[in-house]
């Protein structure tokens, strides 16, 4: 599965949504429940605020972590992955599509890029050049 594949915005909002509501149903909880298990991760919200989510309005990404938690799942289970609710490694390998190959670069270039810092690798949930770590 390329992550180009699944392109279509509308259609990963509503696979979320499908993912939240089945999570909590297989779990056997209550939407009042599940408001109660985000209070104790800090997420404070209502029942029609989790039912809103849960209809594809108010999705809210920034969620993501919270939900998870409290639906005893993770987010790779919630974005559609996996089917394994426990899993952070998705189902299938994910490619990230290839930049079109520009033309090289003139010598001076190539001396600045020998100085540069490499360039990390993308990661498909923290994005492009996530930088190291801050040492305390």
């Amino acid at each position: 599965m390329s992550f180009a594949d699944d392109v279509d915005i509308s259609t990963r909002h509503l696979r979320i949504t499908q993912r939240l509501r089945q999570r909590r149903d297989d779990l056997g909880l209550t939407q009042k429940q599940v408001v109660t298990r985000l209070g104790r991760c800090g997420l404070q919200t209502t029942n029609r605020a989790l039912s809103s989510l849960e209809h594809g309005t108010g999705l809210d990404i920034a969620k993501l972590p919270e939900l998870a938690a409290a639906l005893d799942c993770t987010i790779t289970y919630l974005l559609g992955l996996t089917d394994d609710p426990h899993s952070w490694v998705p189902d299938h390998e994910l490619t990230v599509p290839k930049r079109p190959v520009a033309a090289p670069p003139a010598p001076a270039a190539r001396v600045a890029a020998a100085v540069a810092p490499p360039v990390r690798p993308a990661s498909l949930i923290l994005g492009a050049n996530v930088p190291e770590r801050i040492r305390r």
